[in-house]
């Protein structure tokens, strides 16, 4: 009787199995690998400080009305104020780095063939902070500053901020502003795991309008219209992720693929 060759075992295709603690060490490993990469942009970051400092006071001190200025009151301010500000470029400057870590630790539960979409998912989460902050930088941040310093009559008052005050709240929303921007990538990777649908979205798009001006309340100052500004753009990055989910959602493509 002639003996039946032997069939190679067929690849393995399905995610990786890890257990509790497996998934705990895996992103102790990626939080210290995104911190080092923050580190080292940091240390890059500092040597141009002064440029960076000159670059992101543009802002700030444009949208301040005639005879505003920023003011320090504490002798080491400029100086951790430099430190706060390259740590802050940092954030943005290492986003390819952190967001190959975030993908790192979410690739054992994917097949292997969407492993191929590391490159799209790190490109495009760059891209859209970069875009978000780029909009608050332009566009939000000097429209809050303006209507919040010329409301009302002001001719009494001196605008004399401590650029501080003003870093930290421009640092929260731009920071603000880029985050909520990835609404398309965490909607690509959460469509690629299954977890949500281009139907899921539609269905409940009142209650992503509802989220999105609440996100943008918090974001934002205080005024309708910056609030306005910020939440237009996430309803249209909205409607885009709808699309995303239609074109690369598990649902559209056999399991194992």
């Amino acid at each position: 009787m002639a003996q039946t060759a032997a069939l190679p075992p067929a690849e393995d295709t399905s995610p990786a199995k890890m257990s509790f603690l497996d998934h705990l060490d895996e992103l102790r490993r990626r939080i210290i690998f995104a911190i080092v990469s923050l580190a080292v942009a940091f240390v890059l970051c500092f040597t141009f400080s002064t440029e960076i400092f000159e670059f992101l006071m543009g802002p700030m001190t444009m949208a301040l009305p005639e005879g505003g200025e920023l003011i320090a009151t504490k002798v080491p301010e400029i100086f951790l104020l430099y430190l706060k500000m390259s740590f802050f470029v940092a954030i943005f400057l290492a986003s390819p780095a952190w967001l190959t870590q975030v993908w790192l630790f979410i690739s054992p539960g994917l097949y292997s063939s969407e492993k191929k979409y590391a490159v799209p998912f790190i490109f495009f989460g760059t891209f859209f902070f970069l875009l978000g902050a780029s909009f608050s930088h332009y566009i939000v941040f000097p429209t809050a500053v303006n209507f919040l310093t010329t409301f009302g009559s002001q001719e009494m008052i001196a605008i004399k901020p401590t650029v501080s005050e003003v870093f930290g709240f421009y640092s929260r929303v731009i920071l603000g502003t880029g985050f909520v921007f990835q609404i398309p990538t965490v909607v690509f990777l959460l469509a690629r795991i299954g977890l949500v649908t281009p139907g899921f979205l539609w269905r409940n798009f009142k209650y992503a309008i509802l989220i999105i001006f609440v996100t943008a309340a918090i974001v934002t100052p205080p005024d309708v219209v910056t609030q306005m500004l910020l939440a237009f753009p996430m309803i249209v990055l909205y409607v885009l992720s709808i699309g995303i989910a239609w074109m690369f959602g598990r649902d559209r493509k056999h399991p194992e693929d």
